[in-house]
Formats: C-alpha cells, structure tokens, sequence
C-alpha cells in the first residue's frame, strides 16, 4: 500500500563515464536502503550510451543484470507509451520535474563534474551534494591541487601536461617530469575516477605510456610524485557546518590501488577504523573538513590521504560523490560513527533540501 506524504527522490546513475558500472552498484545499494517511510525511490538510469531511461525503463534494465557485479545499462524499450530518447530528452525533463529531489549517484565526467549540477540548478531541481563549482574543482585533479596550493594544503608534487604538450613536446615532457619528480611516479587523467587510466612509471617508457593511456581520457594529464605510504580516508558530512568521521585504512596487495585492487582483488581490505594515533586522527580529520570547505563542498566529500611513516599527511583527493554501496569506504565510515546507511541516506537528502531551501530564501 502507497503510503501518502513521502518524498519522491529520483535516483540518477550509470551515465557516460568509465565509472557506469561502479555507478549501477552505488544506485541499487542506496534504493535498498532508502527509508521507505519517508521517501519513494524513483530511478532514473543514463545508458553509457547518453540515453535517459524513464523509470519504467530503468526498472527493467536493473531486473536484466540482477545478479551481475559490474555490470551496464542497456536502452530496453517498453512500449510505444515510454520510447527511450537520444541524450536527454522532453520526457526526462517531465520525470525531473515530478521528483522533489535528485540523489546524483554518476561517478565521473557528466555526473560528479558540475556539468549535471549545472543543469539542475538551472531547472531549480533541488539536489543531493556539492554545486556545480565544487562539483568541477572536486572531478578536475588538476585544478583542485591548484585550488589545495592556494590555501597551503600538503600535496604531493605534480606537473599537468596536456593533450596538445605531449603531441609537440614530448621529449620535453619527459625530461621535465624526471628532472623535477623522478620515478617512481604516478600518470593519472585529471578528470577521472576509479583509478581508470592511472599508471604507475618506474622508467622513460612507462611513463610515456602511461601518458598516452592517461590522455585517452581526458586533455590534460597529472603527474604525480609517488608517496610511499599508507592509505587513509575521511567521509565528510554536512553542509556550512560539516563534521569528520572516524579513519579507515586501505590494504591491498597490488602494487597500486587500481581498478583491479578496488573492485576486484579479494585481498584488499578496508580496515576501520584505521588504527592511528588519537592526534594524528585529529589532525587529518580536521584537515579534510579543511578541504571540505576550501573547495566549497556541500553534503559529502570523502577525502584520501597518504600517511608516511613518520605520518606526515599529503592530500590525495576530494571525492564528491564517493563510492556509495553499503560497503564502500563512505557509508562504512558512519556506520561505526553510530550513523546506519538509511539514516545517512536520509541525512544527505536533508541537506540537499536546506541547501535549496537557503538559495530560494536568498532569491
């Protein structure tokens, strides 16, 4: 039976990026938990083809891969009545309209980018997470360690090279990146996520590699000092106010954390909380409340750290829409802070509704 007064929450995940299937996981975690009280899942599917699926749609594109662990969207028609349409269309923005509120779950470009916040503060849809300026310094890496720098946060040391850099300076690049951050070092897209696109150089031809796989994803690439040391996350929660969760640690047994060591590498291992010193907990919590707020986030934003032996902290990034499953690092973080996976659904929706609310006061 439909229980009157709940919010309709549009759920909106897979989209275009290389993050599509993470994305999927994410959005049927959070559709299981939702408070079913409260709220009414509305899900509303992107193909990684660009195609916005109606609810109905996406409905039976999830019943198609129950089962699956990563797995896509596919564009199944229901009938002449819900016909899928090319990128977004007249009949999405109807389904956005009926929502009272969107929970963004696209991991990557066209999702975590502000692009799509951008769109939704244009319909004056309220949202779930960072805006749109937040949401674009969090995704471009390169950006946000220019913005991190201003403020005199500690970062590894990195060069950005772009598209048109590599193509005609080549050498160039490489004497640059071995004169000034010698090797091991790390080759990452400056807009991306999962670590898809990321290499590991130990030498000239590594790392010219990983310069041409890097590139594939995005016109500009961040090279990275490699920091030998631990692994540690921070989930923020709040709006002007946020506050720290307890640290967790990531162990893994590649030689990096890839893809592989994310996803699909049985020995790697979150360990929470993280087992740290109370001051050094203190201090790198207060540091990713500092990033938090440096970047103008809103919501959640999961920070990463690399912690040295002798714990001496360096950023490695600000997440927007962090892994969002019940057993990613963000949920498991509160879940031991005494904040179950539905109350943090519930709490970040709230957060999204006063921030709208405090923008229409202002208008």
């Amino acid at each position: 039976m439909a229980r009157e007064g709940r919010l309709l929450v549009g759920i909106l995940f897979g989209g275009r990026s290389a993050e599509h299937e993470v994305s999927v996981i994410s959005a049927q975690g959070v559709m299981a938990a939702i408070d079913p009280d409260r709220f009414r899942a509305v899900p509303i599917g992107v193909t990684k083809d660009g195609i916005w699926l109606t609810p109905r749609e996406t409905q039976a594109a999830l019943a198609a891969i129950t089962g699956e662990r990563l797995a896509s969207l596919s564009a199944g028609r229901q009938g002449p009545e819900e016909p899928s349409a090319r990128g977004f269309s007249g009949q999405a923005l109807t389904v956005l309209r009926k929502i009272d509120i969107l929970f963004p779950l696209i991991h990557g470009t066209y999702g975590e980018d502000g692009s799509l916040q951008g769109l939704l503060e244009m319909l004056g849809i309220p949202y779930v997470g960072a805006g749109v300026t937040a949401s674009a310094v969090g995704m471009d890496k390169a950006m946000q360690q220019m913005v991190l720098r201003q403020a005199a946060l500690p970062l590894p040391h990195s060069l950005v090279v772009t598209w048109p850099q590599w193509q005609n300076e080549t050498s160039a690049v490489v004497r640059q990146v071995e004169s000034e951050l010698g090797y091991p070092c790390f080759v990452k897209p400056a807009n991306g996520g999962s670590s898809i696109g990321t290499v590991k150089a130990h030498s000239p031809e590594d790392l010219t590699n990983g310069l041409a796989e890097a590139l594939r994803y995005d016109r500009k690439a961040l090279v990275e000092q490699a920091i030998d040391g631990r692994h540690i996350e921070c989930a923020v929660l709040g709006n002007d106010d946020p506050r720290a969760s307890p640290l967790g640690e990531i162990v893994f047994a590649r030689e990096f954390y890839d893809y592989v060591a994310k996803y699909e590498d049985p020995r790697t291992r979150l360990i929470i909380p993280a087992d740290l010193p109370p001051k050094v907990s203190e201090r790198l919590q207060a540091l990713a409340i500092t990033v938090f707020k440096t970047i103008d986030c809103a919501g959640m934003g999961r920070v990463d750290f690399f912690l040295t032996r002798d714990n001496q902290a360096y950023i490695n990034e600000i997440n927007t829409i962090p892994g969002f499953t019940p057993m990613s690092m963000y949920p498991k973080l509160w879940e031991i802070a005494g904040l179950s996976y539905t109350d943090l659904i519930t709490r970040l929706i709230e957060l999204g509704l006063e921030r709208h609310q405090e923008k229409q006061r202002r208008a």
